[in-house]
Parts: C-alpha cells; structure tokens; sequence
C-alpha cells in the first residue's frame, strides 16, 4: 500500500465511516466513525510521502516501532495513543491494514454501542436485567449507563430495550418507550407476564450466559 487513495478506501471498508476533509488544506484527508464522529485514520503527504496516522495503545505504540522504523510517533498528535505510518513501501499491506483496523475499533468501541450490541441478544420472550447487559458489554459496574443508553435508543425497532427491566424485574419508567404502559404492551406481545409493573424472573429472565 503507496497511495493515500488506497488507504483511505481501505478505511471506508469499514462499517459506519465516511470521509473528511475539515481543515479547508486538500493535504489532509480524513476518515471518521459516524458513531462519535471521531477519526481513526489520518492521511497528508509528508516528505514525498504518504503518512497516516492511526490510534494505538500505548503497549502496541512502542510494538509497532520497534518492527517498523517506518513507523514513528504520531505527528501532531499524542505520542502516546498515535503513530504515523510512513507508506515508504517498507511495510507490509497486511499490517498498514492491520494498524488501520486496530485504530478503527479503538475510536469505534463505545459503551454504547457495546450495550445496544448486548440488548440485540436478548431472545424473543425473555428478559435481562441492567446488570446483566452492563456485564455482556464488557462492565458490570455500568448498570446506569445501561439506562442512559436505553433511553437514548437510536433504532428501537432494530434494538428491543423493553427487553430490560431492573434487578427486581421492574419496568422502566412510563416515559419510556413511547409512553404509559408501552413497556409493559410490548412484553406481553410476545407472551412475557407483567403484574403491577414487575416480570417474574424467576420464569422469563435470560438464562443464557452473557
């Protein structure tokens, strides 16, 4: 890989991106996550290069120097989280990809994203419990941001948050999900019991691992 077209196609390749240019200088090229909005790879011409600059953490900052001398501290970012590629033709595309992916799930991995994942997984007819989706999103200690999220829910088509209750099978707020008793009217479409606001858990919580 020489090009920045490769590169930023590359970049493209992934789920949820789009291509930037925000600083009105051609030079630099950019490729964003449409989740945050953020940049996992930067492009600009350097030297009669082609350089990138990709997120990393710190332990594979100083992994992927040491391999590369072609690999060098990130140019006008953090030293510590960022390195720039120099697309001299001395590393292999299989790692310029490699960098690029790692740089992508690091910008991209979100709790957020991570909980609404963990909700998808709920089976029809069953429920899960803020505790539960936190530890299947990788914390449980983020049982709050759990609800944050919920009622935040960008696709409640595609993401059936009513799914989730609290640790005493409780339903959410009747702000939630569309109004008074919505919940509550969902739940019992697909055959879960609901008596005064509360699911038994004892009979519909989701057993499997998460």
């Amino acid at each position: 890989m020489k090009t920045r077209e490769e590169a930023i196609a590359y970049g493209l390749s992934f789920e949820d991106t789009y291509r930037d240019a925000p600083f009105h200088d051609a030079n630099w090229q950019l490729v964003r996550y449409k989740g945050n909005k953020k940049a996992f790879l930067w492009t600009y011409e350097k030297d009669g290069y082609v350089n990138l600059n990709v997120k990393v953490a710190p332990e594979k900052a100083i992994f992927w120097r040491q391999i590369y001398r072609s690999v060098i501290p990130g140019y006008h970012q953090n030293k510590d989280h960022w390195n720039t590629v120099i697309l001299d033709g001395s590393i292999p595309e299989q790692d310029v990809k490699l960098m690029i992916a790692e740089s992508y799930d690091l910008v991209s991995d979100n709790p957020s994203k991570r909980i609404y994942e963990a909700v998808k997984r709920i089976p029809y007819g069953r429920v899960a419990t803020y505790a539960q989706i936190a530890e299947a999103a990788g914390d449980r200690k983020m049982a709050r941001a759990v609800g944050n999220a919920l009622h935040k829910n960008p696709d409640p088509a595609g993401i059936p948050c009513y799914r989730v209750v609290n640790s005493k099978g409780e339903l959410a707020g009747e702000f939630a999900f569309g109004g008074a008793g919505q919940q509550a009217k969902l739940l019992a479409a697909e055959g879960i019991e609901v008596t005064g606001g509360v699911v038994d858990l004892s009979r519909y919580q989701w057993k499997n691992e998460v």
